[in-house]
């Protein structure tokens, strides 16, 4: 059985509530562009694709830098502030890193997930934070560059997130995947991907890891 060595979480959804911040992001993009905003349920829906996918879905080719540039500058200045963590992520942190190696791997921009880590005071527990970046624009790219910058077996590293990107980009790296539920992402979603385990609030994921120590 192969052991873990090092586990990447995702950030919305995962380990914070930002979905507040997200949505204002948005509202506010479509607004400043002048183009009719999508309803709630379909901006949830944008929680978890990089961004240039979900512009490019309501947007001409040509807007879709510019939306995303709008929505990066809203969500410097206001939304960063309005998310808020999870229950139990700090006790599920605190534990969790005793043991492991954690990183962070998002599809956020990675000076926006590194400034809203230390706003919410989680920034310590993590070796490293990473996030998109036009080179690096999808989870599997953020996985890979994390796993190479950090020499990590991709077999020996698991993958905590909400949403079937997070699945995905597991499933095209070659990391274990573990889902869980009280994020943006449908369980629907989740199953199709065959998670390894999936835990349904904080601390069940430590179940995954006691097993793990057990075999």
């Amino acid at each position: 059985m192969t052991s873990i060595s090092a586990i990447f979480f995702d950030l919305d959804g995962t380990l914070v509530d930002s979905s507040i911040g997200i949505h204002n992001a948005f509202s506010s993009t479509f607004k400043e562009l002048g183009v009719p905003c999508p309803d709630a349920k379909t901006i949830r829906s944008f929680m978890g694709p990089p961004l240039e996918s979900s512009f490019e879905t309501y947007l001409p080719k040509e807007k879709i830098s510019e939306a995303v540039q709008t929505y990066r500058s809203y969500y410097k200045e206001k939304g960063i502030y309005e998310a808020q963590l999870f229950p139990q992520i700090v006790d599920l942190l605190e534990k969790l890193s005793s043991n492991y190696p954690l990183y962070i791997t998002t599809t956020k921009n990675t000076p926006t997930a590194q400034e809203m880590t230390k706003n919410l005071g989680i920034h310590h527990f993590f070796e490293g934070i990473y996030g998109s970046s036009p080179e690096t624009p999808h989870k599997a790219d953020v996985i890979r560059h994390t796993l190479k910058t950090h020499q990590l077996a991709p077999e020996q590293v698991i993958i905590i997130g909400d949403t079937k990107f997070d699945m995905i980009g597991a499933q095209e790296t070659g990391l274990k995947k573990l889902a869980v539920t009280w994020g943006f992402g449908e369980n629907a979603d989740l199953l199709i991907y065959q998670p390894d385990f999936i835990a349904h609030a904080p601390l069940e994921v430590l179940t995954f890891f006691k097993t793990k120590e057990a075999r």
